[in-house]
């Protein structure tokens, strides 16, 4: 299931990945607001990441997770993904990671976008939701930007490498008006 916006090719992650997305968790200004933090091997990220690869043969699938490339050249900027509740809730959450040179061109923007008209038109979903760390204001823009309303507010929840962090909870419903 592979996505395409005007710069970016969005292409369902492959073993072939595990090291671009490694290298990526593996810088200090990506893993900031990262979850999972640094990972301390190779090893770790092909764990983490086998249970995606897997999901990808499953019906119904519980998570889709793309690596973001620009069209033009195939080099890599990052991934995104989503991850889906049971169907009775309809519900994705997404989250995205992209390596730091590539900040500030609008990708994130972009990818974010094409995972939302994915979830709604594609997968038929009532509702996208994404956490974000409240120090994280660069993400908190670019989830206000694509039409992600703040929510709610979460203490100390994400066990981030400098403590716990508090969240704020966006959310974008099928019915909210979008330009995209």
């Amino acid at each position: 299931m592979n996505l395409i916006s005007e710069r970016l090719l969005l292409s369902e992650i492959t073993s072939e990945d595990i090291v671009a997305i490694h290298e990526m968790n593996c810088h200090r200004d990506v893993a900031k607001f990262n979850t999972i933090g640094i990972p301390e091997s190779l090893s770790v990220t092909e764990k983490l990441l086998q249970p995606i690869l897997m999901d990808q043969q499953k019906i119904p699938r519980s998570q889709y997770i793309w690596v973001i490339t620009l069209k033009k050249t195939t080099e890599f900027v990052g991934e995104i993904g989503m991850s889906l509740s049971s169907k009775k809730y309809s519900k994705g959450e997404i989250h995205y990671s992209l390596l730091p040179h590539h900040w500030g061109n609008g990708y994130a923007t972009e990818a974010v976008k094409q995972i939302i008209k994915f979830g709604f038109n594609t997968l038929q979903l009532h509702r996208i939701t994404a956490g974000v760390a409240i120090e994280n204001t660069v993400s908190i823009k670019l989830l206000e930007k694509v039409g992600m309303t703040r929510e709610g507010h979460c203490r100390k929840i994400l066990p981030l490498a400098t403590g716990w962090s508090d969240n704020y909870e966006y959310a974008i419903l099928e019915e909210d008006k979008r330009t995209y």
